[in-house]
C-alpha cells in the first residue's frame, strides 16, 4: 500500500510540474486578459511575463 501511494504521489507531482512548465495560460473571458510568461527579448534581455489585455 505506502509502494502504490509513492507511486500515485510522483505521478501527480509528473503532472503538476509539467502543468507548471507549460505555455501561456488563457484565463476566463470576464477578465479579457491573457498571461504571456517571461522570454528572451532581441537583444538578450529576459521580458518579465505580464499580463496582455486585449
Amino acid at each position: 500500500m505506502s509502494r502504490l501511494r509513492t507511486v500515485f504521489l510522483l505521478a501527480a507531482a509528473s503532472v503538476v510540474a509539467c502543468l507548471s512548465l507549460s505555455g501561456c495560460v488563457v484565463v476566463a473571458p470576464r477578465h479579457g486578459g491573457v498571461w504571456v510568461p517571461g522570454y528572451w527579448g532581441p537583444p538578450h534581455v529576459w521580458v518579465e511575463g505580464h499580463w496582455r489585455y486585449r
